[in-house]
């Protein structure tokens, strides 16, 4: 399995520049975590930050991944998730649907399938060997009838809403996930919002996005997104005008 990938912390970001996106890469294996900023004066209930989350997270994500658990991604998950609950149960208000959150991307190389874990907005964008492009997404929260901090609380885990990895396992099991056979598949990408706006906020095909990836790498692609961001105007668009961007490029 050929790897490529970058992971850098939004530039607008006071130093000492903290990334809450975490891309963890095995033999066989690659999830890419982005961790949910919280808006300024939002009490999580939680003594720690974003990137406490994420970090512990990957670490209950990893021991299962490189000793080649068959157990399927979405159980892997919601372990990791009640593995992570259980570490600031004691400490901290886990019943607050505020605590910390993070999305989820995950990929995992079998010998004859490739299967994806989606959840929340991190896509797998997958291109065959004929070129064909699959997009893995989850937009549920591109979705929501409002978004004042008031309904965003409101519909964070919840049906109807949107799903993200935070204290509740049952999470897991709303994250888009299947596999696909290993041979239809030539190259992976695996991103986070902060580099795959470059198809869904700036107006580039999934094709171009992948081009851009295969020919000039992670590096160029994540260049052009901070590119667009800079020169964008922010009133034209929902959410942060700069953002952590991690990328992960795959030839399985």
């Amino acid at each position: 399995m050929e790897i490529r990938s970058l992971s850098l912390p939004a530039p607008d970001r006071r130093p000492p520049a903290v990334n809450e996106d975490l891309v963890l890469i095995g033999p066989d294996f690659v999830v890419v975590l982005d961790g949910a900023t919280a808006p300024a004066g939002v009490d999580s209930g939680c003594r720690h930050s974003v990137a406490w989350l994420v970090g512990q997270l990957a670490a209950q994500l990893a021991p299962p991944l490189l000793s080649q658990s068959s157990a399927p991604l979405a159980d892997l998950l919601a372990d990791a998730i009640t593995g992570v609950r259980a570490t600031h149960a004691g400490t901290c208000d886990v019943t607050n649907p505020d605590s910390p959150s993070s999305t989820v991307a995950m990929l995992r190389i079998q010998p004859d399938q490739i299967e994806h874990l989606v959840l929340a907005d991190s896509p797998i964008v997958l291109r065959s060997p004929a070129g064909a492009i699959t997009v893995h997404s989850d937009n549920r929260v591109d979705l929501l009838p409002e978004y004042s901090l008031a309904a965003v609380r409101r519909l964070r885990n919840q049906t109807g809403g949107f799903w993200a990895a935070s204290t509740e396992p049952k999470a897991a099991y709303e994250a888009d996930a299947g596999t696909t056979d290993r041979a239809d598949v030539e190259v992976v990408a695996v991103l986070t919002d902060g580099a795959s706006r470059y198809a869904e906020r700036y107006g580039h095909s999934w094709d171009d996005l992948v081009d851009v990836l295969t020919t000039g790498g992670p590096r160029e692609l994540v260049a052009r997104v901070r590119a667009y961001d800079e020169a964008a105007d922010p009133e034209s668009f929902r959410g942060k005008r700069y953002d952590d961007a991690s990328v992960v490029l795959c030839r399985p």
